[in-house]
């Protein structure tokens, strides 16, 4: 996809070079998040969104990231959570997921490099057609990378192993029915192939459509949280597949 950058993009990447500079060191009293997700698009029902995993409490406050008729974006590892409402406005002011991941990257000032350093950022993003870009930094705690398939991106990492990846992606590919089933299936499927390496705590689910929720002026379809449990994917595919068994067509 070619870039788009029309007077918008270029306000907000402007926006994204004067933002604040460097902030205090904090020594975290954690060990980092070990997290794998998948952004898809179903082009079926123009339905885009994500699903994430991870050794975190509430891990769906922070990694995903979805507006209608704009796209999804998963941002991870070592977590800059701007990139997430950043990452939409570019995507929503015309740029192509490429542009936008490399403006962010670009644009990070990188405020704590001794300890968060930018270097180990990952997120991707998809636009609101499917089309998707994803980025995995290089100094990113291994296993870590990304994987892309038809309509879908997956990345993780602290994982066991590039099969997490490509597992994700097999599980999308290869199950039918709504999206919320074929993220649910790359989920089941990364954690099969070994998963985060530090276990599991959370799990979050995110899709979106326009008008595409169950209420008047609601754009979201399904917004799931498993912010703490032994066995979250188990606790997310009960609720996803009660939600499918209770939907409804929109007429």
């Amino acid at each position: 996809m070619a870039l788009t950058r029309g007077p918008a993009a270029a306000l907000i990447l402007c926006a994204l070079a004067v933002s604040p500079g460097a902030q205090p060191r904090v020594d975290l009293p954690y060990p980092p998040a070990a997290t794998f997700s998948i952004l898809g698009y179903d082009p079926d029902t123009a339905e885009v969104g994500g699903a994430v995993q991870s050794r975190v409490f509430s891990v769906g406050n922070g990694v995903l990231w979805a507006e209608a008729d704009v796209g999804a974006v998963a941002t991870q590892a070592i977590v800059d959570v701007s990139y997430g409402p950043k990452a939409l406005a570019l995507l929503r002011a015309g740029m192509s997921p490429p542009a936008v991941i490399k403006a962010i990257l670009d644009s990070d000032l990188d405020p704590r490099p001794a300890d968060w350093s930018k270097q180990g950022r990952q997120f991707a993003v998809m636009d609101a057609k499917g089309n998707y870009a994803a980025h995995t930094g290089p100094k990113a705690t291994s296993w870590a990378g990304n994987k892309g398939g038809k309509l879908c991106t997956a990345q993780g990492n602290i994982l066991a192993g590039e099969p997490v990846v490509g597992g994700m992606v097999t599980g999308f590919e290869n199950t039918a029915g709504h999206l919320s089933l074929r993220l649910m299936a790359a989920l089941d499927a990364g954690q099969a192939a070994g998963g985060d390496t530090r276990g599991m705590q959370s799990a979050a689910m995110l899709i979106v459509k326009k008008n595409g929720g169950v209420w008047v002026n609601n754009d979201v379809v399904l917004r799931l949280q498993v912010d703490d449990s032994p066995e979250p994917l188990k606790e997310l595919r009960r609720l996803v597949e009660k939600w499918n068994g209770q939907r409804r067509p929109r007429r």
